[in-house]
């Protein structure tokens, strides 16, 4: 009988540790073992320091990245040690290799052996590290350097890192695609035994301006790999959006049409970057597809409304007619209809449009400005100056009235 109750007792035990989903480390010590993949790399060219990172826990980007255009960088994971990061990086800036800079802080580390780290400096020489208590833990636990890159991870299906590996030197793209790739490649082969909850990819270069830095990160998802591939279809797709705007101002209509459809296919989704779409496609003639991005914003936003006063040229449209209803307009909207006009080139039509509501007792300081503006453009300086005086004349903090009206009284 007490072989019995001390058999059940095991089996019970046994069925605990399956219950949790950890491995007996992690009871034992108490440790919350989370399966961890990430890829660090350094692009040559373009000056720039990326990783990218998948769990199964929670906003895995919030204490595994850690990176210094121009210094280096490092991916912290497994039991995660900020100081790997933090101290690594001023360790590099000391004149140190990122091998000693590891190694260093590895050793008054006294739970090393659960860490696992990688790091790279600013000529794209690397280093990893792998705690040896990290073998007894289920899956798979290995690292893989290659040329400017380091691929670890932990709790992982076999060919994972390979995977990963593989993908990241044939793939092709900026820093930022290429690390997405392996991460996706790293999910396809298997990913994270316990299954996946989050990921990040941070990528940051010598010369980047603020948006052009990259921080995407999903911090809780069933699918979290695939929410950040969209959110990289969107970081890309504004920027194409971007590029058709300055192709089609150049004249260059061809690379205009061939820009905005890649951002129309990255940018679905995006709600609240439907207006700017329909703007692109009125400016390349496309008055069709721009309505039609109209409807699908208010489809898929009730909200989506607060555009529509920007469209009031397609008023009259027959699709547009029953949607925009000047009728109901506040001055905001009106400011909304001349900035668009505006943004489009069609400064006549703002000046006749501003104009006719000035008579009919509907001004403010912005619209005034905008007026302004459109003379300003159309060579009448004097007019111009009349309506900027009047624009700061109602509001003595319009800044951009202020600066124009300066630089016309200058000539």
């Amino acid at each position: 009988m007490k072989n019995q109750r001390s058999f059940l007792l095991l089996l019970l035990i046994a069925f605990t540790l399956c219950s949790f989903g950890q491995n007996l480390p992690s009871l034992i010590t108490d440790r919350n073992i989370n399966s961890t993949f990430s890829i660090l790399a350094y692009d040559e060219n373009a000056q720039e320091w990326g990783i990218a990172v998948a769990t199964n826990n929670i906003y895995v980007g919030n204490s595994t990245i850690y990176i210094e255009p121009k210094v280096g960088a490092f991916s912290v994971i497994a039991e995660t040690e900020p100081k790997y990061g933090i101290e690594g990086i001023e360790k590099l800036k000391e004149g140190k290799t990122v091998e000693q800079a590891i190694l260093e802080i590895r050793d008054k580390d006294n739970q090393a052996n659960y860490r696992q780290i990688s790091g790279i400096d600013a000529n794209g020489n690397v280093f990893a590290f792998t705690g040896s208590s990290l073998k007894y833990w289920n899956g798979h636990t290995s690292e893989i350097l290659g040329e400017n890159y380091v691929a670890i991870g932990n709790q992982l299906d076999e060919n994972v890192l390979y995977k990963m590996s593989e993908t990241f030197e044939t793939s092709t793209g900026t820093l930022a695609q290429r690390l997405l790739k392996s991460l996706i490649a790293g999910q396809e082969a298997g990913g994270q035994i316990s299954g996946k909850q989050s990921a990040a990819i941070v990528v940051k270069g010598a010369e980047n301006e603020w948006y052009n830095q990259i921080d995407l990160r999903v911090d809780n998802s069933k699918k979290p790999i695939k929410e950040l591939e969209t959110l990289m279809d969107y970081h890309y797709g504004r920027i194409r959006l971007n590029q058709a705007l300055f192709a089609n101002r150049e004249g260059n209509e061809k690379r205009a049409t061939q820009k905005l459809k890649e951002a129309e296919s990255m940018l679905d989704g995006w709600t609240g970057m439907y207006a700017k779409i329909a703007r692109a496609n009125i400016a390349l003639g496309r008055e069709g597809p721009a309505i039609n991005w109209i409807k699908k914003g208010l489809a898929e936003n009730p909200k989506w409304s607060v555009y529509l006063p920007a469209f009031y040229f397609l008023r009259e449209s027959p699709e547009m007619e029953s949607i925009i209803k000047p009728g109901n307009f506040s001055v905001t909207d009106w400011e909304s209809a001349m900035g668009m006009l505006s943004n489009l080139g069609r400064e006549l039509e703002v000046i006749e449009l501003g104009n006719r509501l000035i008579s009919r007792k509907i001004e403010s300081s912005y619209l005034n400005f905008l007026l302004g503006r459109s003379y300003f453009y159309e060579k009448e300086r004097d007019k111009a100056i009349g309506y900027l005086e009047r624009a700061i004349e109602i509001d003595g903090t319009n800044i951009e009235a202020e600066i124009l009206l300066e630089r016309l009284r200058k000539k």
